[in-house]
């Protein structure tokens, strides 16, 4: 270890202060870092136009990381230039702008790492987390290199080493991979949001085919990042076949239903078969709009407002019933009985005209009703219509139309019978008493 460099620039920097040009380039450096701050802030106020396209996705991510970083960058800069120029000029005891220049530097880049992973991940705590740990590792280097303790601090960490299989590794090679592996997944997530961004802004594209390619280049891009990084660190891809084959075998056997979910999660987005606002019917008669499809889970709520979970897999292993796959029109049947002396197509025409006044009830194909059967207490009757939004459920417009039927039945006197049976009693025991002759067949109601 050079003890000279240990704490050299501080030592500098402290023997600058007796001498009056230290405090010129100090006066100049306040001026940078106000001009800066002024133009920055300025750069701040100005808004962008909306663009969807993806040089406008570009040219948005680029206009916001410049207003983050556009104080220490433009800060950087003029610092650099004056650094040139005094020196060029000879002028001593500017020590100072060497430590202004790496902080500001690091400054910079951590605005503009910061802003990466926001346009990446939505906030919440493992964002903050991040940043914290990224704010203390460069200005840890940052301290690490202005006390001329950076070299040493890496020589320590190469003398900590260890084997992994064949491989041999040390303490400072494991913390520069795990570094680079971030930054290169960072960068790969980045691109596949701005794919994903392209995508969605697609409109002539089906909504699951934007899905399974958004997520289909998160994870080729992740994969191929991984890959990349580990690669550039020094570290031999082949030996993690390894990893891969016992990987397969627990997920053959241990994530077989995970699997299983997600396989089947990619078959609907692919085939199509449920897509987002679609009114399915599962084989338990449970009922609802299909909100959100997932390579594990489909949601669908039900018209009561309850969201149910459905793994993929039993969605794709069973019958589902799709009211509105290739066409939204759902028929409402309403069955009503009418006596035996009512007249049949008076009753019909009431019926269909009911449905004719309700708003929901489509034109084409028009109502219709029927007589399906002779039941024992009367004629069987079905009034049959169609509406085009399932999704808003049929039990209120079911309950609408039989309520307008029931008043048209009234109001013409048309009978809707009571179940009724007729009691005929042949002969009693001699025990009984005998029947008054005034005695009417018994009538349950």
């Amino acid at each position: 270890m050079n003890e000279r460099r240990v704490f050299a620039l501080i030592h500098q920097i402290w023997g600058d202060i007796r001498y009056p040009e230290f405090y010129w380039v100090l006066a100049a450096l306040a001026l940078i870092l106000v001009v800066s701050w002024g133009v920055s802030f300025r750069l701040r106020k100005r808004g962008s136009a909306s663009d969807k396209s993806a040089w406008g996705t570009l040219r948005a991510f680029g206009a916001g990381g410049l207003k983050r970083v556009a104080f220490p960058l433009m800060a950087f800069g003029l610092v650099l230039l004056l650094r040139v120029v005094l020196v060029s000029l000879g002028w001593p005891h500017i020590s100072v702008l060497y430590l202004a220049g790496a902080l500001l530097a690091s400054w910079a880049l951590i605005r503009f790492l910061v802003y990466v992973l926001r346009c990446i991940f939505s906030r919440g705590g493992f964002l903050t987390s991040f940043e914290r740990v990224i704010t203390f590792l460069i200005w840890g280097a940052v301290v690490l290199d202005v006390t001329g303790l950076l070299d040493p601090a890496l020589e320590t960490l190469e003398l900590v080493t260890f084997h992994v299989g064949k491989q041999r590794l040390d303490l400072w090679m494991v913390l520069h991979g795990t570094v680079v592996v971030c930054v290169t997944l960072l960068v790969a997530l980045w691109v596949a949001s701005l794919i994903e961004n392209r995508l969605m802004a697609a409109r002539h594209m089906d909504g699951n085919v934007r899905e399974v390619l958004a997520r289909l280049a998160k994870a080729l891009l992740s994969i191929v990042a991984l890959l990349l990084s580990l690669s550039l660190v020094g570290i031999d891809v082949t030996t993690l076949s390894v990893f891969s084959g016992a990987f397969a075998v627990g997920l053959g056997f241990g994530l077989q239903k995970i699997a299983s979910n997600y396989v089947s999660g990619f078959i609907i987005l692919l085939d199509r078969s449920i897509r987002l606002g679609n009114l399915v019917v599962l084989e338990d008669n449970t009922t609802g709009t299909v909100t959100q499809i997932t390579t594990r889970y489909t949601v669908v709520r039900t018209l009561t407002g309850t969201e149910v979970i459905i793994p993929n897999e039993y969605l794709v292993s069973n019958m589902v019933r799709n009211l509105s796959f290739t066409d939204t029109r759902v028929r409402v049947p309403i069955a009503i009985q009418v006596s035996y002396d009512t007249d049949v197509d008076q009753a019909m025409g009431l019926m269909m005209e009911a449905a004719k006044r309700h708003p929901r009830v489509l034109a084409d194909p028009a109502p219709g009703a029927a007589l399906i059967g002779f039941g024992d207490s009367g004629l069987n009757l079905e009034l049959g219509f169609w509406v085009n939004d399932p999704e808003a459920g049929t039990g209120n417009v079911r309950s609408d139309v039989s309520l307008e039927i029931l008043k048209a039945f009234r109001a013409n006197g048309i009978e809707i019978p009571y179940p009724q049976r007729d009691l005929r009693l042949r002969s009693l025991p001699p025990t009984y008493p005998s029947v008054p002759a005034n005695t009417v067949p018994l009538e349950s109601k």
